[in-house]
């Protein structure tokens, strides 16, 4: 238990540190969800965690189906009420009608169908089988930016998709290249996902790299000049398991379309998500997090991967963020880890300081100052007699003196190892 488990964690940190989920991801959960829930009937209400700020999905049925499909960023699961070989497709209310849940996936969203009994810890939308034992399909939201929203459609400030809307997405771009999203950064242009629908920060650092396209210059003059493509045939639905790619006369746009389907091919970033094995997505990055490329962040405070020029729009006070992991194009495993090397600085800081403090101990022993004061002369002061004004003035002195003379050096020693300590 404790082995699946830590596997679990390294391969949702993986995740984590390369990317958070873009069109290609999304689009495997869809074909996952299509894959894992294909002849099985769900039933009973939809169960939402107590923790989750999205809205309750206010769905109920004795017998439904779930289907799904991706659009971009986004994914619908369609809940569809069955009848036929006893199944109703009623609850004590009346006839259910279908319902349509759209998700975004926020920065580590992903399906899972498991067991009852391994249901993820940060499952926070759960949809229950028929079937004993049961199993369930849930929605898995470690650090819960994504969302959900029942009777949902597709977003409608987001633009076509990039992977199978083609056409449309190449003319949304070129027909609307006065629109001022294009008076920004290239990098920045195509987050912008009312024209690109599905390219997030690995995607867009690749897509560039590949053009070599310094990824700070102005968007429309990248894109003017291109011609609209008559390239419906790339809308259709591939009659091979793997979709057809087109390499020749590529631009721009074309590359935001062919480059996803690139990571769609292979299989994403191990989705089933169950396998978790992302070392084809490592070894297939060319700029993203790989070793030997530059990064600075954009003006949204994005990291950009780039190799060369960053170009003349680049931030001029952007400073290049802290490598929290790297890539390396050569040898096994090179996915240096953050925490192991944070821990390994502060295991060398304390070992050092510690040494430093034993040897000042050891060199600087304290010092008394002023002469010694036994007891008896403490006393004799105390009770010799003196002039009127000017012996009150001796005794408080020579009493000062003597407590000083005993509790300031240890008064110092402890300052001292105060300061070195911290």
């Amino acid at each position: 238990m404790f082995t699946r488990t830590t596997a679990l964690f390294q391969s949702l940190l993986v995740l984590f540190f390369l990317t958070m989920p873009e069109g290609p991801e999304l689009h495997l959960a869809s074909l996952f969800v299509n894959r894992m829930c294909e002849g099985v009937v769900f039933t009973g209400a939809v169960e939402k965690s107590e923790v989750s700020k999205s809205p309750e999905v206010p769905f109920a049925c004795d017998a439904y189906r779930i289907s799904g499909k991706s659009r971009g960023k986004e994914v619908r699961l369609t809940l569809a009420p069955i009848k036929g070989e006893g199944l109703s497709g009623r609850t004590k209310s009346g006839t259910v009608q279908p319902m349509d849940v759209v998700f975004r996936f926020g920065m580590s969203g992903y399906f899972r169908f498991t067991s009852v009994e391994e249901l993820p810890k940060h499952a926070h939308l759960r949809f229950y089988t028929k079937e004993k034992p049961c199993r369930v399909l849930s929605f898995v939201d470690t650090r819960r930016f994504g969302s959900w929203q029942p009777n949902g459609t597709w977003q409608p400030d987001r633009g076509p998709c990039i992977m199978f809307e083609y056409q449309s997405f190449r003319d949304n771009v070129l027909q609307n290249l006065s629109d001022r999203a294009f008076d920004r950064p290239i990098c920045e242009a195509l987050l912008n996902q009312k024209y690109f629908n599905g390219i997030g920060n690995y995607l867009r650092a690749e897509i560039l790299y590949r053009l070599n396209i310094p990824p700070f210059v102005k968007a429309r003059n990248v894109l003017e000049g291109l011609q609209s493509e008559d390239l419906s045939k790339l809308d259709k639905k591939p009659t091979s398991k793997k979709l057809k790619v087109k390499s020749e006369g590529q631009d721009l746009l074309s590359f935001c379309h062919t480059v996803p389907l690139e990571v769609v091919n292979m299989g994403g970033k191990g989705y089933d998500p169950e396998k978790a094995d992302y070392s084809g997505f490592k070894a297939w990055l060319q700029c993203y997090y790989v070793d030997g490329m530059r990064s600075i962040r954009d003006h949204n405070g994005r990291t950009m991967w780039f190799k060369g020029d960053p170009g003349p729009m680049a931030p001029k006070d952007s400073k290049t963020p802290r490598a929290k992991k790297r890539i390396k194009k050569e040898g096994g495993d090179d996915m240096d880890s953050k925490k192991a090397t944070k821990r390994k600085r502060a295991e060398v800081t304390k070992k050092a300081v510690k040494q430093e403090n034993g040897l000042k101990e050891k060199e600087e022993p304290p010092k008394r100052k002023g002469p010694r004061r036994g007891r008896g002369s403490e006393k004799k002061q105390e009770v010799v007699p003196t002039q009127m004004g000017k012996g009150s003035r001796v005794q408080r002195k020579n009493r000062t003196a003597g407590a000083a003379g005993t509790q300031r050096p240890s008064g110092r020693v402890t300052r001292r190892s105060v300061r070195e300590n911290n």
